[in-house]
C-alpha cells in the first residue's frame, strides 16, 4: 500500500532555509540522537559545509506518527538553490508527489523561487507554500504573503509559517505534508519499473543506484535489467536512506531507496535510466530528464602528464554523481593530454575543480573557461567552436555568432541604477521592467552570456548587499565581434592560454591576463616578454627582468674597456639563453589567469 508514503521536495532561492528547514524535520523524527547531530546534516561534502551551500540532491526516509495515530513514511529530498545546479533540482522534482516552496520572510520572493516553481508545476507537483525566518527583525510577513499571491499565484492563506533556525511550526508542517501532498500512485504487483535519479561509487561495493520505484517492487536475489543498454545485474542488496544507507526486504511501489547489484561497470549506468525486471520487464521506459545543455566550457589537464589514467579513472566516477557535466580527451602542446568539459555555470566549474583534488585527490590545471559560439565560414558551411585551439583563421570566417541570455533580476528599488549600470557595462540590453510592489522591481535584460561568466553574479550581490536575485534562461544566438587572443611567452604561444573574446573588450582582458603572468612566473636569466596578440598584431605587453649577476664585482678599479667588455660578453650570453632558454609555467600562472575577481 502507497498511502501511508509521502514523497515531497523542499525548493526555494539560494539561502533561504532548505538545509536548515531540513535539519529541524530531521530532529524533531529523532533520526539522529543530539550528540551526533551537525548543522547541514544532509550536506555530507566539505566543500557544501565551507561554502553554505547545497550541491547534490540528498535524500533522507523520516517516519512520522501523525495526530490521527497513523504512521507514515516521508521522502525527503534536499535540492540546491544555486541557479547553477538547477538540473539537481529537476531530478529531485521528477522523484516526488508534493513540494514545500520556502520563501524567505526577510527576502521576499526571488528569482530562483519563481524559476523552481515552474520547473515543479511542469511535473505537476503540488506546491505547499512555506514562509521561513518569520523570527527575524526583519521579517515582513504580511509582505511576503502579498508576493505569494501575485507572483506565485498560489493562496497565502494555505501559507505555513516557521521557523527553521528555532523549530517553530514544525509539528504544522508535518501534518500539512500528510494532508495535502498526496500519495504516489502505482502498483506493488505490476511489472518493476523503477527510475534512477542518482548514483554514487563505492570503493568496496561499485555502483549504489539511487531510485524511485513507480510501480512493482525490488528485492535481494531478483535480476534487473537496464532499458537504456539491457544489461543485467542480479540484486544484492536494498535499502533506504536515514542519514546512511539502511538495508530493507524491499522497495515497492513510491518507495526512495538505493540498490546495490555489484555493479563494476561505470558506463553501464545511466542517470534517467529505468530499471526494470528481467524476467517481467515492463512495456517502456519512464520519461527521463531533459537533455542537459552545458554552457561553459574549459579543459581539465593533469599536473603530471603521467596520472592522465587516474584523471580519466575520476572523470567516469565523478560523472556517475554528477551527470550534467560532460567531457571528451583533449590536448594541449604545453600541457600534454586532459579533457574537455562543459559545466552548468562558473560555480559548478569551481565545484568540479574542489571535487576532483578532494575526493579523488587529483592535481588539475583548467584553462580558462569559454561559452560555445557558431561560426560561419566563408564558404558556407557553420561550425560550433568553444575550444580557441579549433578557432580557423581569420580569413576563412565570414561571420560569428555567441550565446545570449534572458536574465531576470529581482532588486530593491534602491538599487535599480546599480543594477542597470552593471548591466549596461556587461553589454546587456533591457528588454523590460516591472515593478512588482513599492519596494521591488523586475528586470529583463538580454545579454551576451560570456560576460556573465566570469564576476557578474559576486557584483550583483555586492552592489545590492546581497538583496538582488538572479536567473536566466539560454534564449539563442546573436552576432558578435570574435577575436582570438593569443598569449605568447618569450615569442611563444602558449595554446592552454589563449582564449576567445569579444574584440571591444579584447585589450582589457589581454593587459590583465599579461600584468597576472608578470606576478606568478619566475625571474630568469633573461628578460622574458609576455605578450597578448590577435593575428600577428600585439595588443598588450608585460615585461619580466632578467636576474642579473653583478660580473664588474672582480674589477677593482682600472680601464673602463675591461669592465665594457665583461658586460658585453654578458649580453651575447643572456641573448643565446633567451634564444634556447624555456619559460616553466607554474601550476599557480594558469590559476592566476582563471581569477575572476579584479585584484
Amino acid at each position: 500500500m502507497t498511502e501511508h508514503i509521502r514523497n515531497f521536495c523542499i525548493i526555494a532561492h539560494i539561502d533561504h532555509g532548505k538545509s536548515t528547514l531540513a535539519d529541524r524535520l530531521i530532529q524533531k523524527a529523532r533520526i539522529v540522537d543530539e550528540r551526533n547531530f551537525q548543522n547541514q546534516i544532509l550536506d555530507n561534502m566539505d566543500i557544501e559545509r565551507e561554502r553554505g551551500i547545497t550541491i547534490k540532491t540528498q535524500v533522507v526516509t523520516i517516519p512520522y506518527t501523525a495526530a490521527d495515530g497513523r504512521a507514515y513514511e516521508l521522502n525527503l529530498v534536499d535540492t540546491p538553490g544555486h541557479v547553477d545546479f538547477s538540473y539537481e533540482v529537476s531530478r529531485a522534482i521528477s522523484s516526488c508527489e508534493g513540494a514545500l516552496l520556502l520563501v524567505d520572510a526577510t527576502q521576499g520572493v526571488q528569482a530562483q523561487t519563481l524559476s523552481n516553481m515552474y520547473l515543479a508545476l511542469e511535473h505537476n507537483l503540488e506546491m505547499v507554500p512555506v514562509i521561513n525566518k518569520i523570527d527575524m527583525q526583519a521579517a515582513d510577513i504580511e509582505g511576503t504573503k502579498k508576493q505569494i499571491e501575485k507572483d506565485l499565484g498560489l493562496d497565502a492563506d494555505d501559507a505555513l509559517l516557521v521557523s527553521a533556525r528555532h523549530g517553530t511550526g514544525i509539528d504544522e508542517l508535518f501534518e500539512a505534508i500528510v494532508q495535502r501532498i498526496p500519495p504516489p500512485k502505482g502498483s506493488a504487483d505490476a511489472p518493476l519499473s523503477a527510475l534512477i535519479f542518482d548514483c554514487h561509487y563505492d570503493t568496496y561495493r561499485g555502483v549504489i543506484v539511487h531510485l524511485r520505484v513507480f510501480d512493482g517492487k525490488i528485492k535481494k536475489g531478483m535480476k534487473i535489467s537496464f532499458m537504456s543498454n539491457n544489461s543485467v545485474y542480479e540484486v544484492e542488496t536494498v535499502g533506504i536512506f536515514k542519514l546512511g544507507l539502511v538495508e530493507s526486504a524491499q522497495l515497492a511501489a513510491g518507495n526512495v531507496g538505493y540498490v546495490i547489484a555489484g555493479i563494476k561497470t561505470v558506463s553501464d549506468v545511466k542517470v534517467g535510466d529505468t530499471v526494470t525486471s528481467s524476467d517481467n520487464p515492463c512495456k517502456e521506459a519512464l520519461p527521463g530528464f531533459r537533455e542537459i545543455k552545458p554552457v561553459v566550457f574549459s579543459s581539465i589537464y593533469p599536473v603530471d602528464s603521467n596520472d592522465y589514467e587516474e584523471l580519466r579513472t575520476s572523470m567516469e566516477k565523478l560523472k556517475l554523481n554528477d551527470a550534467s557535466i560532460i567531457y571528451e580527451k583533449d590536448s594541449s602542446v604545453a600541457l600534454g593530454f586532459g579533457f574537455r568539459c562543459g559545466f552548468l555555470g562558473l560555480l559548478h566549474l569551481e565545484v568540479i575543480q574542489e571535487r576532483l583534488e578532494r575526493e579523488f585527490n587529483q592535481s588539475v590545471i583548467f584553462t580558462a573557461p569559454s561559452v560555445r559560439y557558431k561560426v560561419r565560414m566563408r564558404g558556407g558551411e557553420e561550425i560550433m567552436v568553444d575550444n580557441p585551439m579549433e578557432y580557423p583563421d581569420e580569413g576563412r570566417i565570414e561571420s560569428a555568432e555567441e550565446p545570449y541570455i534572458r536574465a531576470a533580476i529581482i532588486t530593491p528599488t534602491e538599487f535599480l541604477g546599480n543594477m542597470m549600470t552593471l548591466c549596461l557595462e556587461k553589454r546587456g540590453v533591457q528588454s523590460n521592467m516591472t515593478y512588482l510592489d513599492e519596494k521591488r522591481v523586475e528586470l529583463i535584460y538580454d545579454m551576451p552570456l560570456s560576460e556573465v561568466l566570469f564576476d557578474f553574479y559576486d557584483r550583483l550581490k555586492s552592489t545590492s548587499r546581497g538583496y538582488a536575485s538572479f536567473d536566466y534562461d539560454v534564449s539563442g544566438y546573436k552576432a558578435t565581434e570574435l577575436a582570438k587572443l593569443d598569449i605568447l611567452l618569450n615569442g611563444k604561444s602558449v595554446d592552454a592560454l589563449s582564449q576567445l573574446v569579444f574584440k571591444g573588450n579584447a585589450y582589457d582582458r589581454a593587459r590583465k591576463v599579461c600584468e597576472r603572468l608578470r606576478e606568478e612566473i619566475p625571474r630568469q636569466q633573461f628578460k622574458i616578454p609576455i605578450q597578448g596578440a590577435i593575428g600577428s598584431t600585439i595588443i598588450a605587453r608585460e615585461t619580466i627582468n632578467a636576474l642579473r649577476k653583478d660580473v664588474l664585482a672582480k674589477c677593482y678599479g682600472g680601464d673602463i674597456t675591461r669592465k665594457r667588455k665583461l658586460i658585453e660578453k654578458q649580453k651575447e650570453g643572456k641573448k643565446r639563453m633567451k634564444m634556447i632558454g624555456d619559460v616553466e609555467l607554474p601550476q599557480s600562472a594558469f590559476l592566476a589567469v582563471l581569477k575572476t575577481k579584479d585584484d
